[in-house]
């Protein structure tokens, strides 16, 4: 990847170096709480940890409570005369884990890597700290990163204009189920004129940017059925149905080889991009082909297209595919089952449950006896084909808003003035629960992220750039000074 020039960083203002140590260590600190959702014993220790945090820092966080649900931490800075008040967001929840596939320690026991990815002893002195390490631990990048930098920047000397209110997410990796709940509960706390979702990766040249949108999400588990019981391939092949084949056609006929999918009625509602969002588009750096060489493709799913004009058309995907078993364990049979789960990336103006009404349409059409739970011994014999849906979310709808926004002015025009030119992208490949905000509050959202693009977002080994780290706390800074 590019890397800024070694000019540009040279103007960028920085917090100083022993305020870096003990951001970090403190960060530390924070990432060895266990932070999956549904244990809610632990999202409240982490709670509790950044309760302290803040009231280090002369700021009160109070807890937005609902029954069954982490809290969210709320907080104020109030500024004398200041006309317009801005909600900052952040998470502090992280994606479930997998201890044995992270390397080099536990999901919750931060590390520090070198250039190499080699772990290396924590340092005891501000200047021993390399720009290109990686501090390795869940969270570290998505998103327990803005809710440091915001304190960094505090630390650091930031003196806002505008009214601040910190709203820090419980639940976004878990669906945000109660954050509808939450907003309508708590809305007269929360009336602000905007909002600024802190989550997410720069560009991939590893320059700031900003989005103005972020593509909704819907999904499902499929499972064909063939006999009842795994088979012996020998003596009942050619015979006995495999469902494992049965699904692999099924899914190639939602979706064909130039990556454009094929269940009817898929695109009609999508509201494509305007003009002024299109030259956008063209006007982001092109880092296709670095990204192919650093991801070993020989290929792309759609030629002669960029990356932010695919991720501003919705997509469907396989995310994961099981039947029997392959590698050691491989055996000669005919699967019982196949089950596959499809994710759905929507833009503007679909929802969620139509469209996820569509592919199991689809899926009728080919055929296939619908159900949505565990169909019934009667009905396996009843039908040759036999499929079950289950919906693995309620969705989230895609929000994007209008480039033009005088909120969007002010915030890049704040970020350029710190950290150089910002790329405007309108819209951003990932789902965040910003419609519930937009319905509830009113107000509009545009998204300011922090972390580097090869953090492993969501899977093990996820990390953070230190230089990124460096760079939010001067980003977030800049927006907390903006003059809104």
């Amino acid at each position: 990847m590019k890397l800024l020039t070694a000019a540009l960083l040279a103007v960028l203002p920085m917090p100083a170096q022993p305020d870096r140590l003990a951001m970090l260590n403190e960060f530390a600190e924070l990432l060895r709480i266990p932070n999956v959702a549904r244990n809610i014993g632990d999202m409240r220790r982490n709670a509790g940890f950044i309760e302290q945090m803040y009231a280090k820092r002369g700021i009160t966080l109070t807890r937005l409570e609902v029954p069954g649900a982490p809290p969210a931490l709320f907080g104020e800075w109030r500024v004398p005369g200041a006309q317009r008040t801005i909600i900052l967001y952040a998470h502090y929840d992280g994606q479930p884990v997998v201890p044995n596939q992270w390397t080099n320690g536990g999901p919750f026991e931060p590390v520090l890597l070198n250039r190499a990815g080699q772990k290396i002893p924590w340092p005891t002195s501000a200047s021993q700290l390399d720009p290109e390490w990686r501090l390795q631990s869940r969270s570290a990048s998505d998103d327990k990163a803005p809710v440091v930098a915001f304190l960094a920047a505090i630390d650091s000397g930031v003196k806002p204009r505008a009214n601040l209110k910190f709203f820090f997410h419980g639940e976004e990796e878990a669906g945000s189920p109660h954050a509808r709940e939450i907003l309508e509960k708590y809305k007269d706390r929360l009336r602000a004129d905007a909002m600024i979702f802190c989550d997410g990766p720069v560009h991939q040249s590893r320059r700031q940017l900003v989005s103005f949108g972020v593509r909704g999400t819907a999904g499902f588990e499929l499972t064909v059925y063939g006999p009842e019981r795994e088979l012996h391939s020998g003596h009942y092949g050619n015979w006995s149905p495999n469902p494992a084949l049965m699904l692999a056609h099924l899914l190639a006929s939602m979706k064909d080889e130039d990556g454009r999918v094929r269940v009817a009625g898929f695109y009609d509602s999508a509201v494509p991009l305007n003009e002024a969002e299109l030259r956008a588009v063209h006007e982001i750096p092109e880092v296709e082909e670095e990204l192919k060489q650093e991801l070993l493709l020989g290929g792309v799913e759609v030629p002669g297209k960029r990356l932010n004009e695919l991720i501003a058309i919705p997509a469907l995907n396989i995310q994961g595919i099981t039947s029997s078993s392959t590698g050691n364990e491989a055996r000669n049979v005919i699967p019982s089952r196949a089950v596959a789960n499809i994710g759905i990336r929507l833009v503007k103006g679909m929802d969620p449950q139509e469209t996820v009404g569509q592919c199991i349409e689809h899926i009728r059409k080919r055929g296939y006896f619908v159900v949505e739970r565990e169909p019934t011994a009667a009905e396996r014999r009843a039908h040759p084909r036999v499929a079950r849906v289950s919906r693995t979310r309620n969705g989230v709808r895609a929000v994007r808003v209008p480039m033009d926004l005088p909120l969007a002015a002010t915030v890049v025009r704040a970020i350029e003035k710190a950290r150089g030119p910002v790329i405007r992208q309108p819209t951003g490949g990932g789902t965040l629960p910003i419609a519930p905000f937009e319905d509830v509050l009113g107000i509009p959202v545009i998204i300011v992220p922090i972390a580097n693009h090869d953090n492993k977002q969501h899977s093990h080994d996820e990390n953070i750039r230190l230089q990124n780290l460096w760079d939010g706390v001067v980003t977030l800074g800049a927006v907390m000074s903006a003059e809104y």
